[in-house]
């Protein structure tokens, strides 16, 4: 199961993608994995040098008891320290955010991957969209 996150790469520019692990309850991690997660406003914050996604949505699980999580709390990241310093560093520079790209399960264990963001403007999206259109007719004409 892979959830992804479309409206990054049309709202921004992507510098650098890592892979971080999520630390989830029982609950959160059977609903990932019956795709019932979105990433769509999220973004990724560093506190005291530790990662944090956050506006995360999980559903929560349908046979879950008094002990179901919450949908939208802050997950915090697996990272190591150097990992976390670097993207601080970047975070620190005009323009660039930490966005979530996708949310997927890797032997067993849900990973998202993080990618250092800079914002598009207007006329990069209108740009962007003209590319697309001209790729796809050039795949038709073929």
């Amino acid at each position: 199961m892979e959830i992804k996150n479309k409206k990054a790469y049309y709202n921004y520019f992507i510098e650098k993608e890592l892979e971080a692990g999520i630390v989830l309850v029982g609950t959160e991690i059977k609903s990932i994995k019956d795709g019932k997660a979105q990433i769509n406003d999220s973004y990724v914050r560093i506190k005291k040098n530790e990662a944090y996604i956050i506006n995360m949505f999980i559903d929560k699980y349908a046979l879950g008891n008094i002990f179901n999580h919450e949908s939208t709390r802050e997950r915090k990241l697996l990272l190591h320290k150097k990992e976390i310093s670097n993207l601080s560093t970047f975070c620190e520079k005009d323009g660039y955010t930490l966005v979530p790209l996708k949310v997927y399960l890797k032997n067993g264990r849900a990973k998202v991957l993080i990618g250092v963001a800079r914002g598009k403007k207007l006329y990069d999206k209108r740009e962007s969209i003209k590319k697309r259109d001209l790729d796809r007719e050039q795949k038709g004409k073929w």
